[in-house]
């Protein structure tokens, strides 16, 4: 008997790497044979050496990596080139169900598969976060809403990741079916146990009593740890900050250069750390004593949820997403865009009884967990 065939489609291959690689094997698992298009060559927040080693995963898994350059902003051209590229194969292919994510990625997927939703394939899109939301600029809404309402109606089903975007996507658009899943999940059993925090601390430079603040994820204008910076920074200069403070920031981006020349600018060289890319990130998380996650707009943040996972308190933007996660049980808030707001924040946290906030975000984030979401998908796709 021929295996059916699904193609999972994502803008760059970190999101592949990181979120999409249990939904693959689930797959699989189901009797699917599965074909994975992203960007390998610009593979995002990963290294080309983690992209190189993502298809040779892939391949050994049986599922076969498609390279083809799928835009993240809008460039016409090279959306233009993508999804040529991707019709050809779908048109080719002539798959039985189609998960796509991404709004570039989700958009040309759809596209691409109108005329084979008319011969059965299902099409399952993921948003990571609609570009569109309370207090989202004017332009998003110009630019984001009118297309994903349109594309909504060649959409079998439309997964949601938080409560915001659910309640919008349920009453406004057209998919024939919208359901909320608590993002990707969290593998609770790799972060509940802190190993190696003395390892990583010697690495750093960092002693057994220091506080370390800590941070990941990618570094552009929107994770917004420039003003994380810049509090810090004020902190220091009215002799607020703790001497045997130190911020570490995991991730790689395109503003690596410009947060080196904001750490200078406010005297933090040493104190502020920016470590790149790391693969043992559970560890980072076992070496910290707060977590700050200041992000501009999220979907469901799976960095914030490892962070619950390995009982860290948490200082955060009162963004959507966000506020699905934390209470005031589990953290405190601050405004993204105030650089004080993020500096009181800070303080207060380190005065307050941590330990009380990381218990009870260890014990919340246990409906996120990734045996729970895989369950949903595998339904999911079995109702596909």
């Amino acid at each position: 008997m021929e295996k059916k065939k699904a193609l999972m489609l994502a803008s760059v291959a970190s999101m592949i790497d990181q979120f999409n690689m249990p939904n693959i094997e689930l797959l699989q698992s189901l009797g699917y044979h599965v074909d994975v298009v992203a960007d390998y060559t610009n593979p995002g927040n990963i290294s080309n050496e983690r992209s190189e080693e993502l298809q040779k995963r892939l391949r050994e898994m049986g599922a076969e990596p498609i390279d083809i350059p799928i835009p993240r902003s809008i460039n016409y051209s090279t959306i233009q080139k993508a999804y040529k590229l991707v019709k050809a194969l779908v048109t080719t292919e002539h798959y039985d169900l189609i998960h796509c994510h991404s709004p570039i990625g989700g958009a040309i997927a759809r596209m691409a598969a109108k005329s084979e939703r008319k011969t059965g394939t299902q099409v399952i899109y993921t948003a990571h976060g609609f570009h569109f939301y309370d207090g989202a600029p004017l332009k998003n809404w110009l630019i984001f809403y009118p297309v994903e309402k349109y594309l909504s109606r060649y959409t079998d089903v439309l997964i949601t990741i938080n409560k915001e975007d659910y309640s919008r996507a349920k009453k406004q658009f057209k998919a024939k079916k919208t359901v909320y899943v608590p993002g990707i999940g969290v593998d609770i059993d790799k972060f509940v146990a802190r190993k190696h925090r003395d390892d990583i601390r010697k690495e750093l430079g960092i002693l057994k009593d220091d506080i370390v603040l800590l941070s990941v994820g990618e570094l552009n204008d929107n994770k917004n740890h420039e003003n994380v910076i810049r509090a810090l920074g004020n902190l220091k200069a009215g002799d607020s900050l703790p001497e045997n403070l130190y911020y570490i920031i995991v991730g790689k981006g395109n503003k690596e250069e410009k947060l080196g020349r904001i750490i200078i600018e406010n005297k933090l060289k040493g104190i502020v750390k920016l470590i790149g890319f790391r693969q043992n990130i559970a560890d980072f998380y076992s070496a910290a004593d707060i977590f700050v996650f200041p992000s501009f707009r999220e979907g469901l943040s799976v960095s914030l949820m490892e962070a619950m996972a390995s009982g860290l308190p948490v200082i955060c933007s009162k963004i959507r997403g966000n506020t699905d996660l934390i209470d005031d049980q589990g953290g405190i808030f601050f405004e993204p865009g105030e650089v004080a707001s993020i500096g009181n924040a800070i303080q207060k946290m380190i005065k307050a009884d941590s330990a009380r906030y990381g218990s009870y975000n260890m014990e919340k984030i246990r409906s996120f967990d990734l045996k729970t979401v895989e369950a949903t998908m595998a339904e999911l796709y079995r109702g596909a």
